[in-house]
């Protein structure tokens, strides 16, 4: 049995009042499509087909350099949903025997909701099977009509129900399980609507007088069937996929003090019995170990941060932090820093493109810079690297065990070798021996050494 997945992708998303086609605006760090194409290629046999439209070059360039394994199909007018459908046809027909269709503007709706859409239309031995979700919200969504007996009859879309139609409250989900051979052969069938638009709901009423029966997946959770058209819808999203993704790593043993204010983007590993505290944000493939604790008010961003770590109040962006760690309040991390295990970071610090060795303390209010700093370093507060020249950034390097003064200014390039010290206050513009203490400005060797 091979299985064909068609997604949806093809609308502006006019309601958006974007540029941005409506399925790469992103939930939790990460365009909705992603976690529409994800839902749905491990339950195929054959690459997604995601039809496209509004934004096209965009939505190919998104998934492909994401690294998705699917097709394309364009819908070069907006015609409707089975308009749509049928710009697949030449890619899937004699290709597969069932079609699963889903919307790539519905994030939350999960794989295992879509395996029991499949194994419903599989038990049901029927030419479709659909989800519906009962409610008090409508989003947009089509009614379903059920018969004297409880059977679907139609489906009727919003923009053209009347009143009573409109005030049922089982609404349609959007994602159906078709015998590939019977959709092709009724696509043809559907009428065009008073809207101007051939719609995908009308199979339903086209396979009851037919004789077959329709059977409904009621979905359980209505959060699976928020539609985004709307950044209303996109910010409902963006709270139920943070909810649900921050339950998981609670299930597994991470402390988030406070869930509603926390982040934690798909990409992100946390090890157990790490604490997280308020309005803290992990984001892309930030790794966490064992025993940390970060946050409050802190932003890791593409970090890796080693067992036992303390970051507060403070931002890292594509940095590497050992074990043991202490870092804040309100320290910042940028692209190339390094700090070794035992670091202490102290408040109003920054770090970029640097290696701080192990054990290195490194005062409040300093700035390292394309610096290599060797392991026990005392970096005094105040300290700076002056690293850029006007026309390039420079190297400093200071020993294991040296000493640097407070609002000591290091004029690179310029080394500080083993157990070297500076006076507070001084400005370093020569390289500074083994054992050797300077101050001044410049910086001068002490007639007594160490």
């Amino acid at each position: 049995m091979k299985i064909a997945s068609i997604l949806l992708a093809a609308g502006q998303g006019t309601r958006m009042h974007s540029k941005i086609p409506k399925v790469l605006h992103p939930v939790v760090g990460r365009p909705m499509i992603f976690y529409a194409v994800e839902a749905v290629q491990r339950l195929v046999n054959l690459p997604p087909v995601v039809i496209v439209g509004y934004g096209s070059d965009a939505v190919q360039q998104a998934l492909s350099g994401a690294g998705f394994e699917v097709q394309f199909a364009l819908q070069e007018q907006q015609l409707g949903t089975a308009h749509a459908i049928s710009c697949a046809q030449p890619l899937l027909e004699k290709q597969a025997d069932q079609v699963l269709v889903t919307c790539a503007d519905m994030p939350l709706l999960q794989e295992e909701t879509l395996q029991r859409l499949v194994t419903l239309h599989a038990q049901s031995g029927g030419v479709m099977t659909m989800t519906s979700v009962i409610g008090e919200v409508p989003r947009g969504f089509g009614r379903v009509i059920r018969d004297e007996h409880g059977g679907v009859s139609a489906i009727v879309e919003e923009a053209v129900a009347t009143p009573e139609q409109l005030a049922i409250r089982e609404y349609n989900v959007s994602a159906y399980c078709f015998e590939a051979a019977w959709l092709w052969e009724n696509l043809a069938r559907i009428q065009l609507s008073a809207k101007k638009e051939y719609f995908l709901t009308d199979l339903v009423e086209i396979a009851v007088k037919q004789g077959y029966k329709v059977e409904t997946l009621v979905v359980p959770d209505p959060t699976e069937a928020l539609g985004i058209n709307t950044r209303v819808d996109l910010a409902a999203a963006e709270h139920a996929m943070r909810l649900r993704i921050n339950q998981r790593w609670m299930l597994a043993g991470v402390t988030l003090l406070d869930p509603a204010t926390t982040t934690i983007e798909v990409g992100v590993t946390i090890g157990q019995d790490t604490t997280i505290y308020p309005n803290t944000a992990l984001r892309g493939s930030t790794v966490i170990g064992e025993d940390c604790h970060i946050g409050p008010d802190t932003t890791l961003v593409d970090t890796k941060v080693g067992n036992a770590t303390l970051i507060q109040n403070s931002v890292a962006e594509y940095a590497r932090v050992g074990n043991h760690v202490s870092i804040g309040p309100f320290c910042h991390l940028r692209k190339g820093a390094i700090l070794m295990d035992g670091v202490h970071m102290g408040n109003f610090g920054e770090v970029k493109a640097s290696t701080l060795g192990e054990n290195v303390k490194m005062g409040h209010f300093s700035y390292i810079g394309d610096a290599k700093v060797g392991a026990n370093v005392n970096i005094g507060a105040g300290t700076i690297t002056c690293n850029f020249d006007g026309e390039k950034k420079n190297l400093t390097e200071i020993g294991e065990n040296a000493f640097i003064g407070s609002d000591t200014m290091l004029v690179a390039p310029v080394k500080i070798g083993k157990n070297a010290r500076t006076g507070a206050g001084s400005v370093v513009t020569h390289d500074v021996p083994d054992n050797e203490l300077v101050y001044g400005v410049p910086a001068r060797e002490a007639k007594e050494k160490k």
